[in-house]
């Protein structure tokens, strides 16, 4: 999105220039999705345990093939909401981060989950975003297989394109059970990605603060 708010040279009157500014729209953000068939998860699901000898014919067991099914489908269905915009009237140019956002994903290559916390934050342009928009951009990446990496370059690119600010973050540190449940089963180890953009990349004042504020090191 590269439209910008309108700005006038002369400021007579302030109440008019709001009357007559031009609203920008909210942009609308829903995950692509060619639909999710449960009926057919259900029974993929069943089969599945079936195959490593997990019968579920038992009460307990019995309901397990639907439950994988629709808690697949919610990891993997995100909300879909409006990443709302106001104009920088006052023309704040400091840091703005959001800390400790939860995030909860699944690794794309054994489909086991990432459970850690994302900070992010970036350097107001012409445009400010709602805060809970950010956890939001967050969730909208989150919600299918992901590698670690990929997520934080794509939070990241993603705010730069829609909110064009002078700056972006993304610091994700997040638990792997693909780490700590199998394999080497390195439990307590967690891995820390992060993406700078803009100023936050360039200028070494300003990424030193961005890197300070979210615990991670220069």
């Amino acid at each position: 999105m590269t439209e910008r708010p309108h700005r006038s040279t002369a400021r007579t009157d302030p109440r008019a220039e709001e009357e007559t500014a031009p609203v920008r729209p909210a942009l609308r953000v829903v995950h692509e999705s060619e639909g999710i068939d449960l009926a057919a998860a259900e029974a993929a699901a069943g089969q599945f345990l079936n195959a490593l000898s997990i019968s579920t014919a038992s009460e307990s067991l019995r309901g397990t093939p639907g439950r994988m099914a629709r808690a697949y489908a919610e990891l993997f269905s995100p909300r879909p909401f409006d990443l709302t915009t106001f104009p920088n009237d006052e023309g704040y140019d400091e840091l703005v981060l959001a800390r400790r956002i939860p995030v909860r994903t699944v690794c794309e290559h054994h489909l086991l989950p990432i459970v850690g916390t994302a900070h992010v934050g970036y350097l107001p342009g012409a445009r400010i975003l709602g805060l809970s928009k950010l956890a939001r951009v967050v969730e909208h990446f989150a919600c299918r297989p992901q590698v670690q990496e990929r997520l934080t370059k794509q939070v990241a690119d993603w705010l730069q394109t829609h909110l064009e600010p002078k700056g972006v973050g993304v610091v994700i540190e997040a638990e792997h059970a693909c780490m700590t449940l199998r394999g080497v089963q390195a439990t307590g180890s967690s891995t820390m990605t992060s993406t700078l953009l803009g100023l936050l990349r360039s200028d070494a004042r300003t990424r030193s603060e961005f890197l300070g504020l979210t615990g991670a090191t220069s």
